[in-house]
C-alpha cells in the first residue's frame, strides 16, 4: 500500500504500472484521477489551495485503505493526494486499486474515493475574481459515503471478473 500527501505532481502511468508490474496475480487495476476544475458553483476558479494535518491525514488515508482491504480481496492500493496551490487542469488526487478481478477493483476504488472525501482531514480554499473562500463539505459526498454501510454483497463483489 502506498499513501502519499505531497505538493509535487505525480506520474499517473508510473503509479498505475507499479501496482501490477511486480505481481502476476493482478488481473485488474481500477483508478480515479481527480482534476482541478476551472469552475465551481458557477464561479470561475483561478486556483484552489488544499491544506491538511501532516501525519493525521496520512493515517486517515491508511485507515480507509485498510478498511477497503477488509471488504474486498485487494492486492495493492495507491492513494496520492496533492496539497498546496493548484491551478485548473492540475491533478489533485489519484486512487488506484489492484485486485484479481475488476469487480473488487472498481468497488474498492469508488469506496476509497467516497471515504477520502468525507473522512480525510483536508481543507479546500477556492480563489475566484472575488477573492478566496473556504469550501464547505458537500451533502452529496456524505450521501455517496453512506451507501457503503450495507453488506459486502451489495457492494459489487459478488461476481468474479
Amino acid at each position: 500500500m502506498k499513501v502519499a500527501v505531497q505538493t509535487e505532481p505525480f506520474d499517473l502511468n508510473a503509479e498505475v504500472a507499479a501496482l501490477y508490474r511486480a505481481n502476476p496475480k493482478v488481473g485488474a487495476v481500477a483508478s480515479f484521477l481527480g482534476i482541478t476544475r476551472d469552475v465551481n458553483a458557477g464561479q470561475g476558479l483561478a486556483a484552489m489551495t488544499l491544506e491538511h494535518y501532516p501525519g493525521m491525514t496520512e493515517r486517515a488515508l491508511e485507515r480507509i485503505c485498510r478498511e477497503a482491504a477488509e471488504r474486498w480481496p485487494l492486492l495493492d492500493v495507491t492513494v496520492i493526494h496533492r496539497v498546496g496551490e493548484l491551478k485548473p487542469t492540475e491533478p489533485i488526487v489519484l486512487v488506484a486499486v489492484a485486485a484479481a478481478h475488476r469487480g473488487e477493483a472498481f468497488a474498492a476504488c469508488e469506496f476509497i474515493m467516497d471515504y477520502l472525501k468525507t473522512r480525510a482531514p483536508f481543507w479546500k480554499k477556492e480563489t475566484t475574481a472575488e477573492g478566496g473562500k473556504w469550501v464547505d463539505a458537500r451533502e452529496s459526498d456524505e450521501t455517496a459515503a453512506a451507501r457503503w454501510s450495507g453488506s459486502s454483497q451489495d457492494r459489487g463483489n459478488s461476481r468474479g471478473s
